[in-house]
């Protein structure tokens, strides 16, 4: 378990382990709590732990430089070939210890969404290292302990839009700082770093009738926003230097016990400390009619905050088969947070998956859930030292922000077709495997649900620092149907994704502030934003009614050629978000190829076009709920790499 952290731009896990990378949906069972939007089922390529080991070089457009080196292997094992990669060893040997680690370096000259349809983004450069490693031995014959350990520095410069006009963008407007008046916007110099150090050490033990596991967990981040402060005092009014901060350590256990053939008990907790720290120092300029008139010179504000907060839970649950096709799991669970605010909830989960065949399987399930904020998100600003300032908000209400509660319910249907069978083509530098045989299938799959919230979770970017400010809308509901299809016929591989979904929501109940309350807008009927959203149903701003998702690979002849594309009807923008962008869809296609390398290892070539028709649209306007600044997708490119076995 990687606890919550401070959410920034880059990425913090490293991709080159997975093996294959699957989103668990449905309702889910009373194990999994407080983070259940997006639970990801990740395992591990079969050959990390073959003693050996790649570098791994990748170049392309827009500065893209990205080196990779990993090493993979297994010592003090005497099981011989048999050694296994997961469950426990036979019983007259030793597994030995198996490790695997790899490091990245990657520098490209689009680190951020651009926020203008141009080739190349302007002051868009971003470096990044991440590290990542793991152990694992045995104790004994059912004893297992696996360290993992990771981490990520990513620094990013802002991107910048020219020609914005000084004096304009702030509420109200800045007309001079530090005795300067004029301001190339394109001269914007922001910057922004990220630091994120994890480790895990988990014990598990597994004796007939008996899996348990128990782990400790611990990560650190650090997040730190540099203004340009006279290019952001002119440009936004206010100029602000963000520092957050997030250490936390846990424990958690999970134990899973088979009572009889047709019933298993599973039982376990987790329990966390975070200690938060939000620092904001802020330029801003004095006002007595703020009419950007009558300015006095700069002055800084300082606003820190700082909490120790407590998640706890825990939960049982029962797998029941009550026949051979019929699997009902029911379960409780309960959680505790004491954070800004104290709050908890017991959440029963029941759901039934019924498989009348062997390649047919439905599933339905009700959830209830409890989802704390995100500890450093929902930090409460002291806005009271920002009245009479170019910094002050609209409004002056900041009830703090409160866990969420929803109610869940989702159905769904998976068929498999098996299809023919055929002698299974050997791949490069490999040998067929006598008798083995390659058999296509198509698996199809479609799944509805809805869900009922109340205190709805949101975040957003208010301002012009980069980093997210949580809120609550006292009630919204989210509903949708997914359908998904996977293709298989010997070299040949497909698969298509396509959802239909929609979340609403109504009434801030918390952080109000950062929703203006001062200008009416005609096309809210002369209400404001804040007064728009207190009484009406609105779409949240990540809502895309439609999107798609689609691919391909091809094996021939030890060349693999790939394509993929995404489809979206255009996320949400307006005044209350009560528009949507334009429909847009990216095409990208690849080839790799594997060749005899050094010392008789594979050596594999690729190539890479991203947005092969260079299509131009774009993500977010700037404007919308919690949206600063406008994005395009990514101009098309092309990239190269290879990648050496030794």
């Amino acid at each position: 378990m990687l606890p919550d952290g401070v959410t920034g731009f880059g990425s913090i896990l490293e991709t080159n382990l997975i093996g294959s990378i699957s989103l668990v949906t449905g309702a889910l069972p009373a194990t999994f709590g407080l983070r259940t939007v997006g639970l990801v089922d990740i395992t591990t390529r079969t050959d990390v732990f073959n003693n050996t080991g790649s570098i791994s070089p990748y170049v392309g457009s827009r500065g893209t430089f990205a080196p990779l080196l990993e090493y993979g292997g297994t010592f003090g094992g005497n099981c011989g070939s048999e050694t296994p990669t997961s469950g426990m060893p036979k019983q007259d040997c030793f597994a030995g210890v198996q490790y695997y680690f790899t490091g990245r370096y990657f520098q490209t000259l689009e680190g951020i969404e651009s926020p203008t349809p141009s080739v190349n983004p302007i002051h868009d450069f971003s470096q990044q290292e991440k590290g990542f490693g793991y152990m694992s031995g045995f104790i004994d014959n059912s004893t297992r302990l696996s360290l993992i350990m990771g981490t990520a520095i990513n620094a990013f410069q802002i991107p910048d839009v020219p020609d914005q006009p000084v004096g304009q963008m702030g509420n109200p407007p800045v007309a001079t700082a530090f005795g300067i008046s004029n301001f190339n916007s394109s001269q914007l110099n922001e910057t922004q770093t990220e630091v994120t150090h994890y480790v895990v050490l988990a014990l598990q033990k597994s004796v007939p009738g008996f899996d348990g596991q128990l782990s400790y967990f611990t990560r650190y981040n650090a997040l730190q926003f540099n203004p340009d402060v006279a290019g952001d005092l002119l440009l936004n009014g206010i100029a602000s230097h963000i520092t957050r901060t997030s250490y936390t350590n846990g424990f958690q256990g999970d134990g899973s016990f088979q009572v009889n053939p047709a019933n298993t008990v599973r039982a376990g907790f987790t329990v966390s400390f975070e200690k938060a720290a939000v620092t904001n120092f802020s330029t801003v300029e004095p006002c007595t009619v703020c009419d950007g008139f009558d300015n006095g010179a700069p002055e800084g504000i300082l606003d820190s905050t700082s909490k120790l907060g407590l998640l706890m839970g825990v939960y049982a649950e029962n797998e029941w088969k009550i026949t051979d096709q019929l699997t009902m799991n029911a379960g409780l669970r309960f959680d505790q947070m004491y954070q800004f605010v104290a709050s908890d909830q017991l959440s029963p989960r029941i759901s039934f998956t019924y498989k009348p065949s062997e390649n047919m399987t439905w599933h339905a399930g009700y959830a209830r859930y409890f989802t704390p904020p995100v500890l450093v998100e929902a930090a409460p600003a002291d806005i009271a030292l920002f009245r009479n300032t170019t910094g002050a908000p609209t409004q002056f209400l900041d009830d703090p922000v409160r866990p969420e509660r929803s109610h869940y319910f989702d159905a769904g249907v998976d068929q498999k077709i098996p299809l023919g069978c055929s002698s299974l083509a050997p791949l490069m530098f490999t040998k067929p495997i006598e008798g083995e045989r390659d058999c296509g299938t198509l698996e199809l799959g479609v799944d509805a649900y809805y869900k009922i919230a109340n205190d709805l979770i949101d975040n957003g970017n208010f301002g012009q620092a980069l980093v997210l400010s949580a809120f609550n809308y006292a009630k919204g509901n989210n509903e949708g149907i997914e359908l998904k299809a996977n293709f298989t016929s010997g070299n040949f591989r497909a698969y298509g994704n396509f959802s239909a979904a929609q979340q609403r929501a109504t009434d801030v109940v918390s952080n109000q502030y950062l929703f203006d309350n001062v200008t009416p807008l005609a096309d809210l009927g002369g209400l404001t934003e804040f007064q728009y959203i207190q009484s009406h149903f609105i779409y949240t701003d990540h809502c895309q009614f439609l999107t798609g998702s689609a691919g391909m690979s091809y094996l021939w002849n030890g060349t693999r050629f790939s394509a993929d594309m995404f489809v979206g009807s255009g996320l949400r923008m307006g005044d209350a978000n009560t528009d949507h962008e334009q429909p847009y869809a990216q095409f990208n296609v690849g080839v790799t190829h594997e060749f005899q390398g050094w010392d008789m290892k594979p050596l594999t070539l690729r190539f890479d076009v991203v947005n092969v028709l260079d299509t131009l649209y774009q993500l977010r306007s700037g404007t919308g709920i919690g949206v600063f600044a406008p994005q395009y997708g990514p101009r098309r490119g092309f990239f190269a790499g290879l990648s050496q076995k030794f």
